[in-house]
């Protein structure tokens, strides 16, 4: 088998270098004419074709997300959407950028019809373009049901084109069919992984394009079995009605596709899970999400050995780097629940296993856990080396010892219970997406960002098997897909077996509770709760953070500020639960322990069902009269 995975740097300076060239041709071609977009112009040959499929990678981003989730310690983010206050805005960038993006891909697609050569010759453009079409209307989906469907090239000059674009909302069962059309499109003719060229590393694959599909029938056919119409509306006063095209998937069919689709990938040998315990330890983990070169982790790998990551946002610390001050501003940091829900290393969440070691002190609900836990969390009073190439800021790097590192390197992490306005240092401090290097300062980190992962995939493999058989799944499909990122993460294995002696545990309930531990922080949360149908229940709740009452946090003294404590009960309004709904573990059985610190209310929280879809912006509405607004907005 064939697997070359950028192994060097060159074959990321080759993808990335013609980023750089396509951002200046874009501009070009946007101040051109658009009828004169032409043959004559462009789009005469397959690099031309080639060049132009290029530009649809530089939409992608670092698409950090699910600030002020239901799992989230970082209600700053965005505490309207979390507490289900939003406005209808004037404009919205989801909207725009999308609707814009899809006018490249439709104008490859259009190109290719007249291309005077062999097909074969700009396949695997044409296929680029209708992946990147699926790609951006299934963000237009999820963000507001049912959009207008954009297949074809924008023209201004063209009154037909013009009534086109500015008619109704097509439903979102005639959008979720373009995009799998789209998508069949596109894996008949991308290459897969294990056939690509390496001066096309980092590229599509058939994998990508089979990966991405089995995310969205999975999405679709868990939000027609859970929510249903209750969002459509009639079409013609709200929302976008219910219209299904002829040939449409059952949900049957859409959870058989999934599993299948993501099986593929699986059995395809292109891709394997990320696992450096042996190089690493417990904490491998932490260093997938921020690779760089060799000198920012402490077994010196590099971007060429990360093997799981399908489809991903190339970065560079020459060519690319994010900009967005990842590791200072925006760790994702985890609350009570999402804590809660770590697992034990014999299998089992906290309230049922032996192995748990309680919350008395501040690090002791940090031990016999889940690998993830550690190294996605920091813990108290651990060390941590500091960013930055100042001596006297982040000089310290791995394999120095605290004790011989100095006063200028205590980079101890020290929960501040003293405000509850930060969006870092409360409660919980997470690490997943922040980088230790000592060579990156701020907006410096260069990572890639993983838009599709194999362990996504094979949860996809494991709810999808889980809902076409009833709420059960075998021994034998948990062993190919949860269990092997369980083994990974120090987790004893997923059976039936292990679950049946507790009632509030189910297959369908644990496999979800693995996706929200997996994916956090990868903007998956909102649309999971969505599609489940739980939103309204579960985002409703108090949003606590650590235990208090009968814990080290009460009495504990900063050590790195003497004689002022960790913990000022005056500094939180909301003071600590005094019942049972102080503790949200996953299975939604609750503990008797109270005493949790309330970081934000249920009475701030307001979701409905309203808030499954966003509102239309309204400046669109007035651009296009025949858009109705979705319902309760």
């Amino acid at each position: 088998m064939k697997n070359i995975r950028l192994n060097s740097r060159i074959s990321y300076l080759m993808l990335l270098l013609s980023v750089v060239f396509l951002g200046g041709c874009e501009d070009y071609l946007e101040q051109l004419p658009q009828d004169s977009l032409s043959e004559a112009v462009y789009f005469e040959t397959p690099d031309q074709f080639e060049s132009s499929a290029n530009l649809f990678y530089t939409r992608l981003g670092f698409d950090y997300g699910d600030e002020s989730s239901d799992l989230s310690g970082n209600i700053s983010g965005d505490p309207l959407y979390g507490q289900g206050n939003s406005i209808t805005p004037t404009s919205d960038d989801i909207w725009e950028d999308n609707y814009s993006y899809l006018r490249a891909p439709n104008q490859l697609i259009e190109k290719a019809a007249d291309y005077p050569g062999e097909f074969s010759e700009i396949a695997e453009s044409v296929a680029t373009a209708y992946f990147f079409r699926a790609w951006h209307h299934f963000l237009l989906l999820k963000r507001f049901g049912g959009v207008p469907l954009a297949t074809e090239a924008f023209n201004l000059d063209s009154e037909e084109s013009i009534s086109k674009f500015y008619g109704p909302r097509n439903s979102r069962y005639e959008v979720v069919g373009q995009i799998l059309k789209d998508l069949d499109q596109a894996i008949a003719d991308l290459p897969s992984q294990n056939d690509l060229a390496d001066d096309k590393q980092g590229k599509l694959t058939l994998e990508a394009a089979k990966s991405f599909k089995a995310r969205v029938l999975l999405y679709e056919a868990t939000w027609e079995k859970y929510v249903g119409a209750a969002t459509d509306g009639d079409g013609t006063s709200e929302g976008a009605g219910s219209n299904k095209p002829a040939d449409y998937p059952s949900i049957a069919e859409m959870f058989n596709g999934a599993k299948q689709a993501a099986k593929e990938v699986m059995d395809s040998g292109a891709y394997e899970l990320w696992d450096q315990r042996d190089a690493i330890g417990e904490e491998h983990l932490f260093y997938l999400f921020n690779l760089e070169d060799g000198g920012s982790n402490p077994a010196g790998l590099s971007k060429a050995d990360n093997k799981e990551f399908i489809f991903q946002t190339v970065y560079d610390f020459t060519l690319r780097k994010i900009n967005q001050n990842l590791t200072h501003a925006k760790p994702v940091s985890p609350n009570r629940k999402l804590m809660d829900m770590y697992l034990c290393t014999d299998g089992l969440p906290v309230q049922h296993s032996d192995v748990f070691e309680g919350y008395d002190d501040m690090a002791s609900e940090f031990e016999n856990r889940d690998y993830r836990l550690k190294s996605f969390v920091n813990e108290p009073l651990k060390q941590y080396w500091g960013w930055g190439s100042n001596t006297n800021g982040g000089g310290a790097q791995y394999g120095v010892a605290f004790e011989d590192s100095g006063i200028n390197y205590d980079y101890r992490y020290v929960p501040q219970l003293t405000s509850p306005g930060g969006a870092r240092n409360v409660g919980y401090q997470g690490r997943k997406f922040t980088t230790e290097y000592r060579l990156r300062e701020t907006k410096e980190e260069s990572y890639n960002y993983p838009q599709i992962r194999l362990a996504e995939v094979m949860l996809i493999y494991a709810e999808a098997s889980c809902e076409i058989n009833g709420g059960t799944i075998s021994d034998g499909d948990l062993d190919i897909s949860i269990n092997k990122i369980r083994e990974r993460s120090g987790v004893a294995p997923l059976t039936n077996a292990l679950i049946a002696p507790f009632p509030d545990l189910n297959m369908l309930g644990e496999i979800r509770r693995e996706r929200a531990i997996e994916l956090n922080g990868e903007n998956f949360r909102f649309d999971d709760l969505k599609r489940w149908n739980v939103a309204v229940e579960t985002l409703n709740k108090n949003v606590c953070l650590t235990y208090i009452e009968g814990t080290e946090y009460e009495t504990a003294e900063n050590p790195k500020d003497p004689g002022n404590p960790i913990y000022v009960a005056g500094a939180f309004p909301y003071g600590l639960t005094q019942s049972e709904q102080s503790v949200s573990t996953y299975s939604g059985i609750a503990t008797t322990k109270p005493g949790a610190l309330i970081l934000d209310p249920s009475g701030n929280r307001n979701w409905t069902l309203k808030n499954y879809v966003d509102p239309i912006p309204t400046d669109q509405i007035e651009l296009n009269p025949a858009l109705v607004q979705n319902p309760g907005w």
